[in-house]
């Protein structure tokens, strides 16, 4: 299976503008696991841009209901 780039760049939210990683979803997992965290497309817009991705940030947001 080939992984469609510039189709994932389209529903892509991440705000990070230097990422290499934009578009190639299984990199950009494989990274953000690595380090306890989840990729910018599992938070609402408002959270991403604290750039706090970690798993515990997660949480507190299911426990506000806010994901």
């Amino acid at each position: 299976m080939d992984c469609n780039i510039s189709k994932n760049q389209k529903n892509c939210n991440c705000t990070y503008d230097p990422c290499s990683r934009k578009g190639a979803c299984c990199d950009c997992l494989r990274y953000h696991l690595s380090s306890r965290e989840l990729p910018a497309c599992c938070f609402p817009a408002d959270a991403e841009r604290t750039y706090d991705r970690s798993f515990e940030h997660f949480a507190r947001l299911v426990a506000q209901r806010s994901v």
